[in-house]
């Protein structure tokens, strides 16, 4: 399988509009992988995050809850 890297535009239905032509045959089914811009990675990284915060949050309140209530052991005992 051959690669060819090239910028495309999606228009509003969706339909993807290549900025040159493919000098391939003419008539060949090709399979294409879409790398969407930095915006959409920001967004998901976004998510991600938050996620990771709200996991981050509760291991704290749960480390508090257990340091309060006397839920600990000894670093000698570790």
């Amino acid at each position: 399988m051959k690669a060819i890297e090239i910028m495309g535009t999606v228009d509003e239905q969706g339909q993807l509009s290549l900025d040159v032509p493919l000098s391939v045959d003419k008539h060949t089914r090709v399979r294409v992988i879409v790398l969407l811009a930095e915006e959409a990675e920001k967004e998901n990284k976004h998510e991600e995050d938050e996620e990771i915060s709200e996991s981050a949050t509760e291991s704290f309140r749960q480390g508090w809850y257990d340091a309060m209530t006397g839920n600990t052991l000894p670093v000698s005992q570790l």
